[in-house]
């Protein structure tokens, strides 16, 4: 279930999947707040100028390429609504990453799991430092694809051993690393 037992606020798949823009290489707090101000409409109908004003208002370090990425994606809201019909979470976060601008597999992964998908992986900078610090892949310096896939096969692994969804997993080990709990 997506956004089990964590703060109530209002989103839907659209606003989700604005959420994972804003966050790429940037704060996931900053961008709850700046999902709370814009708003589900606000993704919707806000002109580039005005949402690229209060991304900046925020701090944030790319407002300007993710507003564009926001006013970009308007015309796949019908195929994120789609998405949600997946039986399989490996072949949606395929198609959102060629369909969207913006995404790569953690992005995707992101979305994919906030609107309720427990078979795909985040494979944040702290879940990939848990990985090497435990032997299950060796240390990168960057995430490619390939590097992604094999991280999220190694947690995969780790889920069965432990009778957890990739979900629960990420999510613990997340905690762990952070002592956060965020979507």
């Amino acid at each position: 279930k997506p956004f089990v037992d964590i703060k109530a606020y209002e989103a839907d798949i659209f606003s989700e999947a604005c959420f994972c823009i804003l966050t790429a290489n940037f704060k996931a707090e900053v961008g709850i707040k700046i999902q709370a101000e814009v708003g589900i409409e606000g993704f919707r109908n806000y002109s580039l100028e005005e949402l690229y004003s209060i991304f900046k208002k925020h701090g944030h370090r790319f407002a300007m390429q993710r507003a564009e990425r926001i006013v970009n994606l308007r015309p796949l809201e019908s195929f994120l609504q789609e998405i949600r019909f997946y039986d399989d979470g490996k072949k949606a976060r395929e198609e959102l990453v060629r369909k969207v601008k913006g995404y790569g597999y953690k992005e995707a992964s992101h979305f994919l799991r906030n609107i309720g998908f427990e078979d795909v992986a985040i494979i944040d900078r702290h879940i990939s430092r848990f990985l090497f610090e435990n032997n299950l892949v060796k240390p990168r310096k960057t995430i490619t694809k390939n590097v992604y896939l094999e991280s999220e096969l190694a947690l995969e692994k780790l889920c069965q051993e432990l009778n957890l969804t990739q979900g629960e997993l990420d999510l613990y080990i997340f905690y762990i690393k952070t002592k956060k709990v965020l979507k």
